[in-house]
């Protein structure tokens, strides 16, 4: 029987000066399970800024009012974060742009989900009691070279 996963559930208000400490005690869980170096340094806290960035200011507006809520769970075989809002959710395929063809260049949105999904395996989005993004990565060893 391998390792107990570790779980991490938070409710953050919807305030942007949350992230930083948010997203360093994942990442802090994810070394302890012996993510790869560059998931550690790169991938986790970017996309993972980003979700909850995109959660703070699109889903809730910045409303005080409304909160975000995370869960984490870290294995031997895999990160896996659900960020919810209270928002009324969106198309993934649709608001996600890729930030390198022309038409694109000097659009803001849509860059947030696209680094999401280059940094992570799979990015899903769905509706639970609000609006759900659900990230996951496989955890790789430090000499992976496809980390």
């Amino acid at each position: 029987m391998g390792p107990v996963p570790l779980q991490l559930e938070l409710e953050l208000p919807s305030d942007v000066n949350c992230i930083e400490s948010v997203v360093a005690e994942v990442v802090r869980r994810c070394a302890e399970a012996a993510f790869a170096d560059r998931q550690l340094a790169f991938h986790i806290p970017v996309a993972l800024t980003e979700a909850l960035s995109n959660a703070i200011l699109r889903g809730n507006g910045e409303d005080a009012s409304k909160s975000v809520r995370l869960r984490v769970t870290v294995d031997a075989q895999a990160l896996v974060v659900d960020v919810e809002d209270d928002g009324l959710g969106f198309d993934l395929a649709a608001c996600t742009l890729d930030p390198t063809i022309d038409d694109n260049l000097d659009r803001e949105d849509g860059r947030g989900l696209f680094l999401m999904q280059r940094l992570m395996d799979r990015v899903e989005q769905f509706r639970g009691s609000g609006n759900v993004v659900r990230m996951i990565l496989h955890r790789r060893s430090s000499d992976d070279r496809a980390a």
